[in-house]
């Protein structure tokens, strides 16, 4: 007769420090919450003060921190106040920025950029003696602008060059393991934000269309992110998450 085992699994992060930059909302919220649920200690930074302290506080947070990430001064004030070294780094804060040339927010472009290309690189550079090795800076990243549109050339600077910059990191700071999640429309506040009015339209169109029949969550992005902690193989690739939109016709 087969024995079936009843012993319950050991959580995967046990031990664990994770950090996750733009963790108050979210993917970065979800993602600290399947964290703490395999047992890590988290450590969550976000812009918004009242919202990062009620997601602290929810969570059981080790602690937290109010500051913008895309100042230098204060992501590194952030890291030298770490009260030891963390083993993971998720940096899920920013925006994307979606806009015709002629009607382009410079200012606002600008800032998407120092976002999506500039803080990586500075958490890039500040992880160094911070981050055990081993441990990963896991960057979050788009699929929606690999394919040419109006309205998308700031939002493709990063989609392109993003990987390239990954693969790099992951040589210059091994052995810390660097990766990149890129992700298709996640149902998320920020897509709300987006989207504003078009939003149900958006879900229905995609539950009809996609492979999976689903919308995708910030909980898939998450359960991707906690893989790429623990599975210590993965370095310097690039993860797609869409639901098999880039499958579909253009």
């Amino acid at each position: 007769m087969a024995v079936t085992s009843t012993d319950p699994r050991e959580p995967v992060l046990s031990g664990a420090t994770v950090v996750v930059i733009g963790g108050s909302a979210g993917i970065g919220l979800e993602t600290a919450r399947l964290a703490r649920a395999e047992s890590a200690e988290v450590i969550l930074t976000g812009r918004n003060a009242d919202r990062l302290a009620q997601a602290a506080a929810d969570l059981g947070a080790q602690r937290s921190a109010a500051f913008d990430a895309t100042d230098p001064a204060a992501l590194e004030r952030f890291f030298q106040d770490l009260p030891g070294p963390v083993d993971h780094v998720m940096v899920t804060a920013g925006r994307p920025y979606y806009g015709l040339l002629a009607d382009m927010d410079v200012e606002q472009a600008r800032r998407s950029f120092d976002e999506h290309m500039w803080l990586p690189i500075n958490v890039a550079r500040l992880a160094t003696g911070r981050v055990r090795p081993g441990g990963t800076l896991i960057f979050m990243g788009g699929t929606g602008a690999r394919r040419p549109h109006p309205g998308l050339t700031v939002a493709a600077m990063g989609t392109a060059a993003l990987p390239a910059m990954t693969a790099n990191l992951a040589r210059e700071l091994a052995p810390i393991r660097v990766n990149l999640i890129a992700a298709g429309f996640v149902d998320t506040p920020l897509s709300a934000q987006l989207l504003g009015d078009d939003l149900d339209r958006r879900r229905e169109r995609l539950r009809a269309t996609l492979p999976i029949g689903r919308v995708v969550g910030p909980a898939d992005v998450a359960a991707l992110a906690v893989h790429l902690m623990v599975n210590t193989a993965l370095t310097g690739a690039t993860y797609d998450i869409d639901g098999g939109q880039q499958l579909l016709p253009g």
